[in-house]
């Protein structure tokens, strides 16, 4: 999650969907995923890395009191302790680290053409990618250490968030490069099976507690580095622009055009429909998040950079397969999706 400030008074002109918007934004029942076998690896990961945390008698007690501040808006409490953190991983993004693997399988193409860093020829290495994360963790780690193991990448992952989510991700980590536990009884061809997902020196991940909404321009520089990569708001956008207010989300979407390298590449995912409007101003007037984006990244004009819209989709339906097993039950989720390049102009 993101440090939640308090709502900006900037009003944005009234929405009128462009034709790039509403020729280009389309509603996809299914993309692709992970096979079962993938998807059920990703789900024993959750379970071996938060066992504990499922087991616990005051396992629903947390998730109660973590949906009454949730509810509340008080996100500071929501967020704010380790066990609610890995109550949350445990409950809520083992669905989504699934959906998100999914997304990054669709964007696959995409991916490879513009932020893999390839190798020399001849050098028996694979490509690499980089990726930042602004808001969440946990379901994020997953994804993308699953793209990785698809891809046979390597990666550096940089998780950026004002919670403390340091346990979490060091629990994840553990569980993504080392092999999953066997009983005793495991037949000699399980055991010579049984690795874990990446390597250690596969992926590296950096995770820094900060509110991106006070990041200059300098320190997210800092953050993206000098090569082009993947920059994520997975369920975040819609926070930062409902509760850290339209003038400041606003000042970052731009900040971001001016800070990440040519070729880079930012995929949205949030709530579809009215569950992602934002209201803005005393009026209180409904704004979708979607136009909102698309009016900072595409209609205001910069002599510096654009950004051009790769993809859009206002529904996206993630299913889970039959079969799949999990402590707690899981469900099927659905999400909106816009991805865009950013496009330097020469000085």
């Amino acid at each position: 999650m993101v440090k939640k400030q308090s709502s900006s008074k900037q009003k944005p002109s009234k929405p009128k969907q462009s034709a790039s918007t509403s020729e280009t934004s389309t509603a996809l029942d299914r993309v692709p995923q992970l096979s079962p076998k993938e998807q059920q690896r990703l789900l024993d990961i959750f379970s071996q890395a938060f066992g504990q945390v499922l087991s616990a008698e005051n396992f629903a007690g947390l998730l109660q009191e973590i949906k009454q501040a949730l509810y509340n808006r008080d996100f500071a409490t929501a967020f704010g302790r380790e066990d609610y953190l890995e109550a949350y991983a445990a409950r809520w993004s083992p669905t989504r680290a699934l959906a998100y693997a999914s997304a990054f399988l669709h964007i696959k193409d995409h991916i490879i053409s513009n932020v893999v860093t390839t190798p020399d020829p001849g050098s028996g290495d694979g490509g690499s990618l980089k990726m930042l994360c602004v808001g969440g963790c946990a379901a994020e780690q997953l994804a993308f250490a699953s793209y990785l193991h698809e891809t046979s990448y390597t990666g550096r992952l940089t998780l950026l968030d004002s919670a403390p989510w340091c346990k979490v991700v060091s629990h994840l980590q553990s569980g993504i490069t080392s092999a999953p536990a066997l009983s005793k009884y495991a037949s000699a061809a399980t055991k010579s099976s049984n690795v874990a997902l990446l390597d250690p020196a596969a992926l590296s991940v950096n995770f820094v507690q900060e509110d991106v909404l006070a990041l200059d321009q300098k320190q997210l520089v800092e953050l993206a580095g000098t090569e082009p990569l993947l920059v994520t708001l997975l369920f975040t956008l819609n926070e930062l622009y409902t509760y850290g207010g339209l003038a400041k989300t606003t000042k970052l979407l731009r900040q971001l055009g001016q800070a990440l390298p040519n070729g880079s590449l930012l995929l949205v995912v949030d709530s579809p429909g009215s569950y992602s409007e934002v209201a803005v101003g005393q009026e209180k007037k409904r704004y979708p998040m979607a136009w909102l984006l698309d009016h900072t990244l595409q209609e205001t004009k910069d002599i510096e950079y654009s950004w051009k819209k790769l993809e859009s989709h206002d529904s996206i339906w993630f299913r889970l397969p039959e079969g799949l097993v999990y402590p707690i039950p899981l469900e099927n989720m659905r999400y909106q999706m816009h991805l865009y390049r950013l496009l330097q102009t020469p000085s």
